[in-house]
């Protein structure tokens, strides 16, 4: 989320590597669905190298978009100012000792009741037009899924891209980008609930993790817990398969998580301006590599994502020659 608000996430637990315990909610609308069982009549498929998915996943607030995207949408339409928004919900957080991100949630609809503005999810997601993103961004999921499917050649290796934000998925749905997601994993409302709308999902910096994890078992469904032990072999997408792109310390837990398990981690800053958090997490051994967020095809960005992919590309075509060998050799016994 915006760097602005002082997280109360730190007074989290540490998120266990292989089984986070933040409880599982409903399933957003552009959740994967399970295949579906197959008949008992139907023909036992033949064996398959299956582990050839690569994740790419993505923060939002400025990784995706320059500006938190409450700033494009309802603030404005509040006439609201940003700057004392967040400055109001951070003194109301301090002092109430609440949850910044449900203070700010819950702030905002406030000043709307306040305001004599009724903003509904249908609203939200007409106001999620309206969020700007980084130059590239919309070409950036062809471009990429097209170098994968060149240098991969025949082996039928699949980009899949995800989102993971501590924003509305309301407004997330009226973006331009939103269908290009496999899934999305955002917070959301209860519109239903009280007078006030009330928070049905928060996705704090640590409580990312958690969907990490569920992208990594492929256990993607939110009514589905993901405790639940699976051996390092059995899961569908390894870290070592993931990218994590973020933009600064609110992506340090996933960052973290991702580099820690074999994955790898990508930070980006706004054209012409400081790059100075992109150094740090470098020297902390946060991320692979930093760029300026342009994902435009021939920038840095894109250069240093696919250098990442070659390598990712290259393990697995191995992995899947060493399975077939083993397989082999266990046929000839």
């Amino acid at each position: 989320m915006v760097e602005r608000i002082e997280r109360s996430a730190r007074r989290e637990k540490a998120v266990d590597d292989d089984a986070p315990r933040q409880r599982p909610a409903a399933k957003p609308k552009s959740a994967h669905r399970p295949a579906e069982t197959p008949s008992r009549n139907a023909v036992q498929a033949k064996p398959a190298f299956n582990r050839k998915s690569i994740a790419l996943v993505y923060d939002f607030d400025g990784t995706l978009s320059p500006k938190p995207m409450q700033e494009y949408t309802v603030l404005p339409k509040l006439g609201v100012d940003p700057h004392e928004f967040w400055a109001e919900s951070n003194r109301i957080a301090q002092k109430e000792g609440a949850d910044s991100l449900i203070t700010y949630m819950h702030l905002m609809y406030k000043k709307a009741k306040a305001a004599g503005v009724r903003i509904d999810r249908d609203d939200l997601v007409d106001l999620g037009r309206a969020v700007e993103l980084f130059d590239g961004v919309e070409t950036w999921f062809d471009d990429i899924e097209e170098y994968v499917r060149i240098r991969s050649e025949r082996a039928g290796i699949e980009v899949r891209h995800y989102l993971i934000s501590s924003g509305l998925i309301e407004i997330i749905e009226g973006t331009r980008i939103f269908p290009r997601f496999h899934n999305v994993f955002a917070s959301e409302y209860w519109f239903e609930a009280y007078d006030l709308p009330y928070p049905k999902r928060v996705i704090t910096d640590t409580g990312k993790t958690q969907y990490l994890f569920r992208i990594n078992k492929g256990v993607e469904d939110l009514g589905q817990s993901i405790n639940q032990h699976m051996p390092e072999g059995e899961r569908p997408v390894p870290f070592s398969q993931m990218i994590y792109f973020g933009d600064g310390d609110t992506d340090v837990p996933s960052m973290t998580v991702m580099r820690k398990n074999g994955g790898y981690a990508i930070a980006v800053h706004p054209p012409r301006k400081n790059k100075e958090k992109c150094v740090d997490l470098l020297r902390a051994g946060r991320i692979d590599f930093f760029a300026v967020a342009d994902y435009r095809r021939g920038s840095e960005l894109f250069r240093r994502t696919t250098r990442l992919l070659d390598r990712i590309i290259a393990d697995i075509q191995l992995q899947e020659e060493m399975w077939h060998f083993r397989r082999g050799i266990e046929k000839s016994k």
